[in-house]
């Protein structure tokens, strides 16, 4: 384990380790098609996110032209729609929104709070800028900054949008720390020389045995207390 008094900011992802991304599709998913049994909303979320991540490899690929967040995420609720046979485009905008509307994790906002009494905090999410803005708004997440990958044109884990990051902090990579669910998040942060720790999610991406991360916690208050302890 690394020690804290090297970190001096602590960079958070959004969707997935802040708030629950996929419970938040998945409901706005039923709500939108209220006949569905479980194992249909399931298949639609699965719809929607390969679609996300297809997209997403596309442009990181350079066989699609940068398209932000908002984007992908109403292309992504046409085609859950055309699955679902939804034709109401008043059902369908509130759908491809969704994503503005996710609810934290249970320890989100107190974890949050402790961090920065501690450590300048930064957002740093694949979400838009307008995304991000809403759904700060709607989860109550409160940073010293927030910052989108649309700024970059790129996602995560393409370098650039962690070089975001390390720009705002105005210090050295190794000094900080990237907190993700997401081990693939965690090796592209890694790969620009951020700290790096792993918190455990329901839906995120466990870590591999070759993996080599400064912190594993099984929660955010786990990580934050073990960073602000010293």
């Amino acid at each position: 384990m690394a020690d804290a008094c090297d970190i001096e900011v602590v960079v958070c992802d959004v969707l997935g380790t802040m708030v629950d991304e996929p419970g938040g599709l998945r409901a706005a998913i039923r709500d939108a098609v209220p006949a569905s049994d479980d194992a249909s909303v399931d298949q639609l979320l699965t719809v929607w996110r390969e679609h996300v991540e297809h997209e997403q490899q596309r442009i990181e690929e350079e066989s699609r032209a940068y398209a932000n967040s908002e984007i992908i995420d109403r292309e992504a609720a046409q085609r859950v729609a055309d699955r679902a046979g939804l034709t109401d485009p008043v059902v369908i905008e509130r759908l491809a929104t969704a994503s503005q509307r996710l609810k934290p994790w249970d320890d989100s906002l107190a974890g949050l709070t402790r961090l920065a009494r501690r450590f300048p905090v930064l957002g740093l999410s694949n979400a838009s800028r307008a995304t991000l803005f809403r759904l700060n708004a709607y989860a109550g997440l409160r940073w010293h900054q927030a910052l989108s990958a649309e700024d970059a044109q790129a996602f995560k884990p393409a370098p650039e949008v962690y070089q975001l990051a390390v720009d705002a902090a105005r210090c050295p990579s190794e000094r900080v720390l990237m907190v993700a669910a997401h081990a693939w998040d965690l090796r592209g942060a890694q790969a620009v020389g951020m700290r790096t720790a792993y918190v455990q999610r329901p839906a995120g991406d466990r870590p591999k045995g070759s993996d080599t991360f400064n912190w594993r916690s099984d929660s955010l208050d786990t990580l934050v207390t073990a960073l602000t302890a010293t």
